[in-house]
């Protein structure tokens, strides 16, 4: 009775392995004198060549939420890549080293770039990824870190920022930003002032680039974290996860990625 339990067991895992399933698989790659790791992610159960995602990470850096985003990512046909910005998959776990892994990045664009490329250029040689076709995403810091990258003219068909910050050092100019634009905000966030979403969308006016900006009612910073409940409470921060916030956000990104790779 035992072995023919042991059979039907291997008859449905085997059942299962062939129809394919999501792959994650653990990456590291150099820029400069740094080792970045990151995680690789797609559906080896879908054929041919297909648009591939980097995802940027919170300020806490490259931690499991980025890593289930890209799972996420990859269970929609895309290959995921949740890339690594500070360097040796560093994490933090309060907000104070948080602050300064992530303040070290802002302040040095053009380190944040080449390690932005590193990883973009990784993905763009996968085997399941068409070169051509690469897009990004971020939350909180990394949100603002996608904006950045699309400021600076990488060549991204388009970037979505979920609770990201709004304010740059190098505002958008007219011809060089390639990507299409989609910010995700929560309308309680503290951290994003009103002045901030104003001179944000002037800004995308002025430099005449394709761009929506939704605000989510009642949604505060990190609204897409089920984790930000608990951090908040931690570190006495106004965060919040806001389950239908997150839903209609995931939503919206990928309607937006539809548009674009129709």
């Amino acid at each position: 009775m035992k072995r023919i339990l042991f059979i039907s067991c291997c008859i449905l895992l085997y059942a299962f392995t062939a129809q394919g399933a999501v792959q994650g698989t653990e990456v590291q790659y150099p820029a400069g004198d740094t080792v970045l790791k990151g995680y690789l992610a797609f559906d080896d159960s879908i054929q041919g060549k297909r648009p591939g995602i980097l995802v940027v990470h919170e300020w806490w850096g490259h931690n499991p939420y980025a890593r289930k985003r890209a799972d996420m990512l990859a269970h929609l046909g895309y290959t995921a890549l949740a890339i690594d910005m500070y360097g040796s998959g560093r994490t933090a776990s309060h907000p104070k080293d948080a602050a300064k892994f992530s303040g070290e990045i802002r302040k040095n664009m053009p380190m944040a770039r080449e390690r932005f490329v590193a990883a973009m250029e990784l993905l763009q040689k996968e085997p399941t990824v068409d070169q051509e076709k690469i897009s990004a995403i971020g939350y909180c810091f990394g949100g603002g870190i996608v904006l950045e990258m699309a400021r600076s003219g990488l060549d991204l068909d388009g970037v979505v920022s979920f609770h990201g910050s709004l304010t740059t050092a190098n505002p958008a100019r007219s011809g060089v930003v390639r990507a299409r634009v989609l910010v995700l905000n929560g309308e309680d966030d503290p951290f994003v002032k009103d002045e901030q979403i104003e001179a944000f969308k002037k800004e995308m006016e002025a430099a005449a680039i394709s761009y929506r900006f939704i605000n989510y009612p009642g949604a505060k910073h990190s609204f897409t974290n089920p984790d930000a409940d608990k951090f908040g409470k931690e570190f006495n921060l106004p965060l919040a996860y806001s389950p239908e916030a997150d839903q209609q956000s995931w939503q919206a990104m990928q309607d937006f990625f539809k548009a674009i790779y129709k």
